[in-house]
């Protein structure tokens, strides 16, 4: 994303200055001669027509140009067809493109943007089959998340686009009701209990005083920090917003309760994708892309029945060995070590506030640690922060965000602190192994900071790549001796045994029809989780179907290929060099990654003869 918001602002600013005849035909023509400049013009061309995406970039602001942030984006169906459409006319573009006229790392990213262009017609033929509101990313909360993470509010036009984009949301909500609708002709419904927590999270992000809701509270801290707005000006300013949240937002989040409630009656409890019109396609289709694998349902499901076991075994070996009673098998021992209270903060807010403190504790000591394990790494910073009060009873346990491209704020590693046995101590090193350093943090900051690649090679597009590699690091944290306490390994473990549960029971919702209930059960019995993390992470594999699974399939792939990349090599192999091949080309399906260190193995071998 770096290159992305480099190249965005040179080239908007040579054309609007320069307007020179090579950059304007290599705006405009059908085939630029640069295969590079048609892959990253593709991409920024899509942008301009994203305000959102453009406020989120924030180069434009640089140049001047700001009207862009008083829009929101068009949900309309005609906009989603019409990009399907130029899509594919990229790719015929794309085709045009002789292998024989490219350099090899040109190859590389035709063979990556050909895989992910491959997929549009089964994109386009089952392109309804999802639910766009849901708990975990739905339409209903994504307006004000973007409105508080995004909106930068610097002078009083900054407040006006803010209030711009609120009188926008109807038109917003009613555009995305036009494929609800679609949906519903085509007998694609939401499970019962989805349309429940859509309802919930609606009616209480009303049910306060305008000056009580997020939209306002966010935006008055923003002008609070802001030093070109006056107190008259904030106190007109904030009166507006309050009066836009009232007579436009509110107004029409009724709108989408009453439309869900209708809605309501005509769900029910079938959960997994089988339930749909070609759910067993759909499906197949979806594991295909977030595992970037071949690999059956069936296949996936075996291979977490297998790791579950052996997992579960190791953990059990590290219990007995620190007295605890195994011999009731795993649920008992796992549920015994989760039931003592010194592994746990007070449930105060004192006690979340330590458990933020030493989460980056945990990130500056790996940080410091690492030695010659990575010989490159990010230039932006990070730090931690709690997942934002309004969304984090259906919250993940923690996610990370990619740090801004003018450096003014770091990656940041949101924690969920709503339920405190959810953060027991001797898990805390690897979440944030994972979600910071060297997981998401590296790869994703890194990936931005690369030069010399296409735009959309920097951009984490590929689950199974960038979640593969964040479980591979806490991994790697143990073998480097940062998880050295048996507890901390536990925590480890338990992490690697719930991806591994996650392919059993993400298979098991979607293909062998489980129920959301047999679902909990089987991951409650098998992890030792807190009951409202396992909830809600069953619920988020109903409405992301195949997501979870890329994680182990990911990380078992990274480590049969340093496996394959030791044996080959012997004692030249340099494991910072190994990282640098996995990070330094950007995110990839699994089998380029696969061809990627094959060919860094050749080499390393003709250079060692």
């Amino acid at each position: 994303m770096k290159v992305f918001f480099k190249w965005l602002g040179i080239t908007i600013l040579a054309l609007m200055v320069v307007a020179g005849a090579s950059a304007t035909y290599e705006w405009n023509a059908e085939k630029p001669f640069s295969f590079n400049n048609f892959l990253n013009r593709t991409l920024i061309k899509e942008a301009l027509d994203s305000p959102e995406l453009l406020t989120s970039i924030g180069i434009l602001e640089n140049l001047g140009i700001t009207g862009h942030n008083a829009h929101l984006n068009d949900a309309s169906e005609a906009t989603s067809l019409a990009l399907l459409k130029r899509l594919k006319k990229v790719r015929e573009t794309m085709l045009q493109y002789k292998d024989e006229d490219l350099s090899e790392d040109e190859l590389t990213s035709k063979e990556i943007a050909m895989y992910l262009l491959n997929l549009l017609d089964d994109m386009e033929k089952y392109q309804y089959h999802d639910y766009p509101f849901n708990q975990m990313f739905g339409a209903q909360s994504n307006f004000p998340s973007f409105m508080d993470a995004q909106h930068a509010i610097s002078n009083v036009e900054s407040v006006e686009h803010y209030i711009s984009r609120l009188s926008e949301s109807k038109r917003f909500y009613t555009q995305t009701l036009e494929g609800m609708r679609i949906r519903a002709e085509k007998n694609i419904f939401p499970p019962t209990f989805v349309v429940e927590r859509v309802i919930d999270e609606m009616t209480d992000f009303i049910g306060i005083p305008a000056t009580e809701n997020v939209l306002y509270t966010s935006l008055e801290k923003k002008i609070d920090e802001s030093e070109s707005i006056t107190s008259q000006q904030k106190a007109e300013l904030l009166a507006a917003v309050a009066a836009e949240i009232e007579q436009t937002v509110y107004p029409t989040y009724q709108m989408l309760i009453e439309y869900f409630t209708e809605l309501k009656s005509k769900t029910n409890s079938d959960d997994g994708l089988w339930s749909m019109p070609q759910g067993e396609d759909v499906y197949n289709l979806r594991l295909r892309f977030m595992t970037t694998t071949d690999f059956s349902a069936d296949k996936i499901h075996n291979i977490g029945l297998e790791e579950v076991a052996r997992i579960q075994s190791e953990i059990l070996s590290i219990l007995a060995s620190e007295g605890f009673d195994v011999t009731q098998g795993f649920t008992a021992a796992i549920n015994e070590l989760a039931s003592q209270k010194r592994f746990y903060y007070p449930d105060t807010d004192e006690g979340r506030e330590q458990i933020l403190a030493d989460y980056q504790t945990i990130l500056d000591e790996i940080d410091r640690g690492l030695g010659d394990s990575f010989s490159i790494r990010p230039e932006a910073g990070m730090e931690v922060k709690r997942i934002p009060l309004f969304k984090e009873k259906t919250a993940p346990g923690a996610y990370y965000y990619p740090p801004s491209i003018d450096g003014s704020r770091p990656g940041i590693f949101y924690a969920n602190l709503y339920d405190v046995k959810a953060t027991p101590k001797y898990s805390m090193r690897t979440l944030a192994y994972h979600e910071g350093i060297p997981g998401h943090h590296f790869q994703i900051a890194i990936g931005m900071e690369l030069v010399g690649l296409p735009i959309f090679r920097t951009l984490p597009l590929f689950t199974a790549y960038s979640e593969g590699w964040a479980l591979y690091t806490e991994y790697l944290a143990w073998e480097l001796g940062f998880q050295d306490d048996p507890f901390d390994n536990i925590g480890r473990l338990q992490a690697e045994l719930f991806r591994a549960v996650r392919l059993v029971v993400d298979t098991g919702i979607h293909e062998k029809r489980w129920t959301r209930e047999e679902a909990i059960t089987y991951m409650l019995n098998n992890t030792g989780m807190a009951e409202s993390d396992v909830t809600s992470e069953i619920e988020r594999y109903i409405v992301l179907p195949g997501q979870a699974t890329a994680y182990k399939v990911g990380m078992m792939k990274i480590l049969e290929l340093r496996e394959k990349a030791k044996a080959a090599i012997g004692d030249k192999f340099v494991l910072g060099e190994f990282h640098d091949v996995v990070l330094k080309n950007g995110a990839v399906p699994l089998d380029i990654l696969d061809q990627l260190v094959g060919k860094w193995i050749a080499e390393k071998l003709a250079n060692n003869d």
